[in-house]
């Protein structure tokens, strides 16, 4: 039986933490520290932290708070946000990351992710690939927090890649993003087939069934936000995650 990653992702906006709806519509979810400390403790298998700002502001990863949240992890943490060089990503290791993520420089430095697989081998780096349909219903590959349309197939974005050195590819649909929608199991299946490396889903969860129809589709391991920090149907703030025995019955079980 093949466990299965289930991977809550909290975004970093102002210092705080933020859930949105399609990429915008920005709902305060409260501090990092404590809600890091409050995923310890029901055995999640790794958390991600984006920080929405760092590109869009072009300054680098907030390396005090990075350490201070690795500090409280207890279990792997991967970061995305800001990084531009390869000192970056020596700090980030260095304060207690494992996985960097990298999105917009992906796309404007693609040589970085090539010089961060060399540094710290490719099952480290991460890339990141928010996509978005158009009005013609073409799949286009956006960076900078979904604000820059690159006007590429994302199938061929992570293909390039994966060529280029990346370990993982973090696969998020802007339109799906915090509406209980369920995933794009279509898009999954379509990228995940054409890739030798894990594809992480993410955009749209809102049950474990939801993971197990990603995982069906070809995802490596499954991702999400609203569902681990909203409590429904009125989007009250409450961090949770599910029981390792309901991991058990409805994913892990039926996964060969």
């Amino acid at each position: 039986m093949r466990r299965i990653r289930v991977i809550p992702v909290l975004l970093l906006h102002k210092g705080g933490l933020v859930k949105s709806v399609k990429f915008k519509d920005y709902t305060y979810v409260g501090d990092p520290i404590n809600a890091v400390k409050i995923f310890n403790e029901k055995e999640i298998d790794e958390i991600i932290i984006l920080d929405i700002d760092a590109s869009r502001e072009k300054r680098p990863p907030d390396m005090q708070k990075i350490k201070e949240i690795a500090g409280e992890a207890f279990v792997p943490l991967a970061y995305g946000g800001g990084i531009g060089t390869i000192d970056d990503i020596k700090e980030l290791f260095y304060v207690g990351v494992e996985k960097v993520v990298f999105n917009t420089n992906a796309y404007h430095q693609p040589e970085l992710i090539t010089g961060a697989a060399k540094l710290a081998g490719s099952q480290s780096i991460v890339v990141s690939m928010d996509v978005k349909k158009n009005i013609f219903g073409k799949y286009n590959a956006c960076v900078k927090n979904g604000t820059e349309n690159t006007k590429q197939d994302p199938l061929i974005f992570a293909k390039r890649m994966q060529e280029l050195g990346a370990g993982e590819i973090f696969l998020n649909n802007i339109d799906r993003d915090g509406t209980y929608n369920g995933y794009d199991l279509e898009l999954i299946h379509k990228i995940s087939s054409s890739l030798s490396i894990p594809l992480i889903a993410c955009g749209g969860a809102s049950s474990v069934e939801d993971f197990n129809k990603a995982v069906q589709h070809g995802a490596s391991a499954v991702a999400a936000g609203s569902m681990f920090v909203f409590q429904r149907p009125h989007r009250a703030v409450l961090i949770s995650y599910p029981s390792q025995d309901e991991l058990k019955e409805k994913l892990f079980s039926n996964i060969p």
